[in-house]
């Protein structure tokens, strides 16, 4: 702790917009740093930044951009870890009137690099200057940690309120994944709909950062610092380990917490513990349906004055969430429009439906992003005119089902297409099957979401072989290992089913619902003499293979096999790191299991450490 004040203290009502049209956040930023600029502004678990030195180096930073050749409007990438730096460089390039371009580090090197040539990237923030991009990439890195300059900083670029803020990758149906290009002015829509809404405190707050940068609903966590509130960000080992995210929000009296309903389903347990002995928290959860159970659970809470819970709903093509409620009373739903979002509810004809009835979402109002880059025809699919809006203005079509209750709240009802949400992450099964049937032994293939009552939600693949080649089938791990190379890992299915064909409906389209059931086509093989040569020995090794048995549904472990190529994900790792911690009395990090994701390899770890111990 540095002994700088953190919330409200020092701050004046300079921070809150003026009736009308919403502030540019780096106005409003510059209005946080007059009125306390020896407050803390963002931590992470190392260092802590007042807003005085926050605005320094974010100038520093916008200084080293413009002398790149970035100028107002250009896009930059961002690719950066967790922590101080990544605030400091998502405000610098806005400082200099451009917009990010989040790329996560772990992203495969194609999606990077196919993201940076869509963006026309010239310039990417990264922790190293020199790094795998493509040719004529330049490099900036950010040191947190330096001096800054004694001069006055430099004050923002002046941007207009149609001016691209940011560009955010979600997965396409083709095959490539589509950029949606946002604006300055739904940024600021957006956060001056939640405070009228009263989802965001009057007063500044300690908010938690936890959603990834590349996943839209960062924006509604970490601009928060614009407004005044204390940022923190959580590192991957404090997001992904309940004991370690409750200590950071205990150490900096968090009071505002981002997660989606599956991440909550593995920390309950502690952020229940840690509302009944008075310790409150405010829930922003989004990303996903809020399932029943879990929307009484936290109505309970609620309820009973321990723990404030949200729905927010929202495309990335309309600037996060347009939705918002109070997860209060029996029955989930995503709320009424937000504050200056217009919500209709219409048929295909585009004619409005009587409440109560089901129909598509189309969202207008400020918010509503420019379109998909570089994808006009797409754009003009997905964003029509407004025939309720004399202006000339655009609603964009949601994809989403959804039907009006009386009280003017909307209910979630599904999609009237096959984009899914898996543990947050937007997902278009149509591009993991154009990655699939790149592979030379794939002639044909499906994706569906599949439920498994051990792991959950998961992704199952299923192909057909060319009919025309004597070789032998890919296996699951050659179908895994091709597609890691092109999608990021919450992209890859579990299960890999071969078929002699896929069923057809008799409009010659696939199926899906006569797929079937991945365990009805085990991808394993019956178990032999060999695999009992590997099987699991010692304590140590045994207990990982009944663990692993048991989160991923899977009859038969060995030794050498890998977490991840049997279905294991970040949310699942959780639960092997919490068995192994009951069982053996060790502190380790889901990160750890990333790191030994071979079952012998892990033993042979977790046996380092109880040495250790």
């Amino acid at each position: 702790m540095t002994g700088v004040p953190e919330g409200p203290q020092g701050l004046d009502a300079a921070l809150a917009p003026a009736p009308g049209r919403p502030v540019d956040l780096m106005t409003r930023l510059q209005q946080a740093v007059a009125s306390g600029p020896d407050r803390i502004a963002v931590r992470d678990r190392t260092q802590a930044l007042t807003f005085g030195q926050l605005d320094a180096l974010t100038a520093q930073v916008a200084a080293e951009l413009t002398g790149a050749g970035v100028r107002p409007g250009d896009r930059v990438a961002v690719s950066l870890p967790r922590g101080t730096a990544l605030v400091v460089a998502l405000l610098a390039v806005w400082r200099a009137g451009a917009a990010y371009v989040p790329i996560d580090p772990a992203y495969p090197s194609e999606r990077r690099h196919t993201m940076v040539r869509d963006a026309d990237v010239r310039v990417v923030v990264t922790a190293a200057a020199t790094g795998e991009w493509p040719p004529g990439v330049h490099g900036i890195t950010v040191d947190p940690t330096a001096a800054a300059p004694d001069r006055r900083p430099t004050p923002p670029v002046p941007v207009a309120a149609h001016a691209p803020a940011y560009v955010i990758y979600t997965s396409g149906s083709t095959g490539t994944p589509k950029g949606v290009q946002t604006t300055r002015g739904g940024v600021a829509a957006l956060v001056a709909a939640l405070e009228a809404a009263g989802m965001y405190a009057p007063e500044p707050r300690v908010v938690a950062w936890n959603a990834s940068v590349s996943f839209d609903a960062s924006v509604q966590q970490w601009a928060r610092v614009c407004r005044g509130d204390t940022l923190v960000v959580l590192d991957e080992d404090e997001r992904t380990e309940p004991a370690r995210l409750t200590a950071a929000l205990d150490a900096h009296g968090v009071q505002d917490l981002d997660l989606t309903p599956s991440h909550w389903h593995l920390l309950r347990d502690e952020l229940l513990a840690r509302a009944a002995e008075g310790r409150s928290l405010r829930l922003f959860m989004g990303g996903e349906p809020v399932p029943e159970n879990t929307w009484r659970e936290l109505a309970a809470e609620r309820a009973a004055g321990r723990l404030d819970a949200l729905n927010l709903y929202g495309p990335t093509e309309c600037t996060v969430d347009t939705t918002a409620a109070w997860i209060d009373g029996d029955a989930p739903h995503i709320g009424p429009a937000l504050p200056g979002v217009r919500a209709h509810v219409l048929d295909a004809g585009l004619r409005p439906v009587a409440d109560g009835t089901e129909g598509e979402l189309h969202l207008a109002g400020p918010q509503v992003a420019l379109g998909y880059l570089n994808r006009p025809a797409l754009t003009a699919t997905r964003f029509v005119a407004d025939p309720f809006a004399a202006d000339g203005s655009r609603m964009y079509r949601t994809g989403d089902k959804v039907r009006r209750r009386p009280d003017g709240a909307l209910e979630y009802l599904g999609r009237i297409d096959r984009q899914i949400k898996i543990r947050g992450y937007r997902v278009e099964l149509g591009e993991i099957e154009a990655a699939l049937t790149r592979h030379p032994g794939v002639a044909a293939a499906a994706v569906a979401l599949h439920h498994s009552p051990a792991s959950g939600e998961q992704l199952a693949a299923y192909f057909v072989t060319p009919a025309d080649t004597a070789d032998e089938p890919p296996t699951a791990e050659a179908l895994r290992e091709q597609l890691a190379t092109v999608l990021p890992q919450f992209m890859l299915p579990t299960a890999y089913t071969r078929l002699d064909a896929l069923p057809l409906t008799v409009n010659g389209k696939v199926d899906l619902a006569a797929l079937p059931a991945p365990e009805e086509h085990a991808t394993a093989t019956p178990e032999t003499a060999g695999d009992r040569g590997d099987a699991p020995e010692g304590e140590v090794e045994t207990l990982i293979a009944a663990v692993w048995s048991e989160v991923l549904g899977r009859a038969h472990v060995r030794a050498d096999d890998d977490f991840f190529a049997m279905g294991g994900h970040s949310l699942i790792a959780l639960r092997v790191v919490a068995r192994l911690k009951k069982q053996f009395g060790i502190a380790m990090s889901t990160r750890e299991v990333y790191r030994h994701p071979r079952l012998r390899d892990l033993a042979r770890h977790v046996e380092t450490l109880r040495a250790a111990a």
